[in-house]
């Protein structure tokens, strides 16, 4: 093995191989475990939040591959139609100095479909440098030839069921898209906006109870004043009572609308009367479907303003009995344009009453970043109440549990105030709506044109037309876990791997894609599409805040892998320069400077510290730290493994015939070791990866490399040694590190790897010319399991006694600065019979690692000279201090010290005695100063205590 840990030799060559012997596909045997990916967009590249997700299901699919499980980790890609076809306009445009339009429909999703054969795959490969261990045989896209036919058939199904329809509703419109977006891609962004307060004058002569001639009402969009239908008041409000039912005439338009009664009317806030704009607000739209109301557009699908009114019923038909005319001033202003003009009009005429400044928020498209409009449109509908029901029931009786088990109760409230969903799009991207149209509207739905004219009978030479939308992502998405395997066949994939086992996801997104699986998956397939969800938090910079561009705090995955000079500031994967922004993003995201970029770490060193802070649910803050320590870690385990390779390799390990004798420590190591498979193994079973991952952290840190790899030096450099002692603690050293290392490979898969090929044929695992194919790998392992027969009580409290006494001795070399290579002799007493026992029988160890030239029992504590004293339980540890140390030099360099701490504390208690600086300086500053004296008196009390011992001698 290589002297140094260089994740970067070996985790490309073996990710290569492992692909390369088709080690991820399943095996055909064994109970079935599958894990779907929830699938990446075709357009992304790999986030943070991917990387610890991804790291998550890596883990779980690896450890249950490892258990024999016949598993399945399956991957795609999203067609992601707002991303891509935003992306492909660009590139059209900036190549060409085309639009979509000079293209055609046909002509630029060829365009899309090149773009995706050339650039589609960035996320794919990144997966790869994660470890990613999926069946990419099997990869699919949510556009393919058999996707797209389960995508047509569940639609034409539900429509069929009368669970699709189309109709005209209020939709999150984004004006320079020109399409309906789901919840998920409008960001709400705080900002100061203004609260416009008018006065509506009441209509045929009615006044207030106060004798006023109007009512005022308070918006923060003026523009929609246009479409106004009502005035609503709170029924429970003595001061509108005798108004309800009664009107008002709507100022600059003219028309005559009526003041209703609707809880939706807060008696506290402003004047107690709101204007009702149901054609243009979410609230608004169900306040009149309430009181009946007409839906009154004003707008363009460019949020214009428009010359005559769109006047509909709530069921989306025309209503004739409406004056639609507007204002002729407006036409054709966009709608903040217009904003300025009728807040004018409004002051000029007298009905502007006051202008508030608030904090509110305004809703923007993520992808185009322009203000969303709620706008009645034409859209296709999923109606949910009937697919909602049997979802309900599915977490309700257990056939479908979310770790954490909370989550159900966010599921429910969901899924319990369900509204139908929009699955329309207004795009060219994505699954074209298999629905035809005829000359006056009819509408044809099927799964082809063929089949539309021999469903319904129609003649060969009447004109159709497929209607111009796509569906929503999400509606594809909802299929993932069926489609994937081959529905609407009934293939021997989807009987083998569906349901599938767990689905590990967001809590972002339990409404938006795992509700609604649940309810497509049960409708369809009659199964639920997985049983477990595991719900993970989300991945936030190092102080708090969510990673986001707008923030500047984001960090790149591969940057932390594979390192980043920020000097030369050239993206590794485009050879373009980067964003200068890219230093100081790091920094905030990481909570430090990093003036020359970030060293490489390797992928196992990012998962690790992924899965320590994988709590169930909790989001975490990303620490610089905490992966500078667990590369440290990788250095440890690297380091451990050539100490055993050197002590191993061309030497017995007690695999033949011949005996072994184990010693105390081998016999310890090992009961430790069934201890903590067992604890491993739990926390996977639980999903607290951070348990687990803690764990396997401990032994091999705390237990196998600084006490283990120790205890075994006596016994292989011991001339006195017997060969089976030593070909003893050779198999303990092997075999604990091979059982290491198949604990650790779901975590950290290459460097387990890459070691394992070393370690294996010295363990009896894999013969030294690399085994048959199936034990090639560590990824064929069998998951180590714990043997409560090799648990030894006995063993564990002798070890804990010799660690005791071993640490005495170097706390009393710390304490009275003794050099740590400077023999001793030591003293015990004060014990009982069993700690004389363990002398004898330990002696050769504390010799050896306490440096003790001389270590005995001691009948009679008073016959002790004087020592420098250690307690271990009842026992003392006793190091006779005569000729050891320069009393006199040592108690002088003692004085020094204790002056020098004494002036520091001197110092910060005149700063914390002066009033003025506690008074005015920042609180964090003040226990900043009291933390330093507090750690400045404990140096001073440990000084102190040395003194005294020293005086004593």
């Amino acid at each position: 093995m290589d002297k140094t840990y260089q994740p970067e030799q070996i985790e490309t060559r073996w990710y290569e191989r492992w692909e390369a012997d088709n080690r991820f596909a399943p095996a055909g045997a064994g109970e079935p475990f599958s894990i779907m990916i929830p699938p990446p967009n075709v357009t992304g590249s790999l986030h943070m939040g991917h990387a610890f997700q991804d790291t998550i299901m890596d883990t779980l699919t690896r450890w249950r591959r490892m258990q024999g499980r016949n598993t399945l980790w399956q991957i795609g890609t999203d067609h992601a139609g707002i991303a891509t076809q935003m992306l492909v306009e660009r590139k059209v445009a900036a190549e060409e100095g085309k639009s979509r339009h000079d293209l055609g429909r046909e002509a630029f999703t060829d365009k899309i479909w090149e773009w995706k054969q050339e650039s589609g795959g960035e996320i794919t490969r990144q997966l790869r440098r994660m470890g990613a261990s999926v069946d990419w045989s099997r990869e699919r896209f949510t556009m393919d030839d058999g996707f797209y036919k389960a995508v047509q058939e569940v639609f034409v199904r539900l429509h069929e069921d009368d669970l699709i329809y189309r109709g005209k509703r209020l939709v999150n419109w984004d004006p320079t898209l020109h399409t309906a977006i789901s919840d998920l891609e409008v960001e709400n962004r705080d900002q100061q906006g203004s609260f416009w307060h008018f006065r509506y004058p009441l209509a045929d002569g009615v006044t207030t109870d106060a004798g006023l001639g109007y009512l005022v009402v308070a918006t923060t969009r003026p523009e929609t004043l246009l479409g106004d239908s009502a005035v609503a008041v709170n029924p429970e409000d003595p001061r509108y009572a005798s108004l309800v039912g009664k009107f008002v005439e709507l100022p600059l338009v003219g028309r005559r609308i009526p003041v209703v009664a609707d809880e939706h009317a807060d008696m506290e806030k402003g004047s107690g009367c709101v204007k009702i704009t149901p054609a243009h607000d979410f609230n608004d739209y169900e306040v009149g479907k309430r009181c009946g109301l007409p839906l009154i557009n004003v707008f363009t699908q460019n949020a214009a303003v428009l010359e005559r009114a769109e006047v509909f019923d709530l069921q989306g038909r025309p209503l004739a009995d409406v004056d639609p005319s507007l204002p002729t001033a407006y036409a054709g202003l966009g709608r903040f344009e217009a904003r300025e003009r009728i807040v004018a009009d409004m002051d000029a005429a007298g009905l502007l009453e006051q202008v508030e400044t608030v904090s509110n928020t305004l809703p923007y498209g993520d992808r185009s970043g322009d203000v969303i409009e709620p706008l009645l449109t034409d859209q296709w509908f999923v109606a949910v109440e009937e697919l909602a029901k049997p979802a309900i029931e599915a977490v309700e009786n257990g056939d479908i549990e979310f770790v954490p088990k909370n989550y159900e109760n966010m599921y429910f409230a969901w899924m319990r105030d369900l509204q139908d969903w929009c699955i329309s799009r207004q795009l060219w991207w994505g699954h074209r709506i298999p629905a035809w149209y005829d000359s006056e509207g009819n509408v044809y739905v099927a799964r082809s044109e063929a089949e539309a004219r021999e469903k319904h009978g129609l003649p060969a030479d009447l004109e159709l037309t497929q209607d111009e939308d796509v569906l929503d992502t999400w509606f594809s998405s909802g299929l993932w876990t069926f489609g994937t395997l081959g529905w609407p066949e009934q293939t021997p994939e989807l009987a083998t791997f569906h349901p599938t086992s767990v689905l590990v996801t967001g809590f972002d997104i339990i409404f938006f894609w795992v509700a609604r699986m649940i309810m497509m998956t049960l409708k369809f397939t009659g199964e639920v599409p997985f049983r477990q969800v595991y719900v993970h938090g989300l991945v936030r910079d190092g102080q708090g805040q969510k990673m986001s561009k707008s923030k500047g705090n984001v960090l790149d995955p591969i940057d932390l892998i594979d390192g980043i000079s920020l000097d030369t500031l050239v993206d590794k994967r485009t050879g373009n320069m980067m964003q200068p922004q890219k230093a100081k993003a790091i920094a905030k995201a990481t909570r430090a400077e990093f003036p020359e970029g970030i060293e490489p770490h390797g992928t196992d060193a990012l998962r690790f510290t992924f899965l320590s802070q994988a709590t169930t649910g909790r989001d975490i803050k990303f620490d610089m730290g905490r992966l500078d320590g667990y590369r440290n870690f990788c250095n440890k385990l690297w380091n451990a493994s050539r100490y055993v390779l050197m002590n191993a390799e061309g030497e017995d390990t007690g695999m033949g015939s011949e005996p072994v004798e184990l010693s105390l420590a081998d016999r310890w190591i090992v009961s430790r070791l069934q201890q903590t498979q067992a604890q491993v193994t739990r926390a996977m079973e639980e999903f607290r990866f951070d348990h687990a991952s803690q764990a396997l952290y401990d032994f091999v840190w705390n237990e196998y490399c600084d006490w283990y790899l120790e205890l075994s030096k006596p016994v292989l450099w011991d001339e006195g040694a017997s060969a089976a002692a030593k070909r003893g603690t050779r198999q303990t050293l092997v075999r604990v590190l091979e059982a290491i290392l198949r604990l650790a490979h779901p975590m950290m898969p290459f460097i387990s790897e890459e070691i394992w090929q070393r370690v294996a044929p010295l363990a009896g695992t894999l013969s030294a010319e690399g085994g048959s194919e199936e034990s090639g790998s560590i990824m064929n392992q069998p998951w180590p399991l714990a043997d409560e027969t090799l648990v030894d009580e006995r063993a564990t409290r002798d070890i804990e006694w010799l660690k005791g006494v071993i640490v005495a001795v170097r706390n009393i070399r710390a304490e009275m600065n003794i050099a740590p290579g400077k023999p001793l002799e030591a003293l015990l007493t004060k014990g009982g019979p069993e700690d004389a026992e363990r002398l004898a029988a330990n002696r050769l160890f504390l010799s050896k690692l306490a440096k003790l030239e001389r270590v005995e029992w001691l009948d009679d504590p008073a016959k002790a000279p004087l020592s420098a004293t250690q307690l271990v339980g009842e026992m003392e540890v006793l190091v006779p201090m005569a000729d050891l140390i320069d009393k006199d030099a040592e108690l002088a360099r003692l004085a020094k010290e204790i002056d020098k701490q004494e002036k520091l504390i001197g110092g910060i208690e005149k700063k914390l005695g002066n009033e003025s600086f506690v008074a005015k300086a920042p609180a964090a500053v003040v226990e900043k100063e009291r933390a330093k004296l507090a750690d400045f008196e404990a140096a001073r009390r440990l000084l102190v205590e040395q003194r005294e011992k020293i005086e004593a001698l």
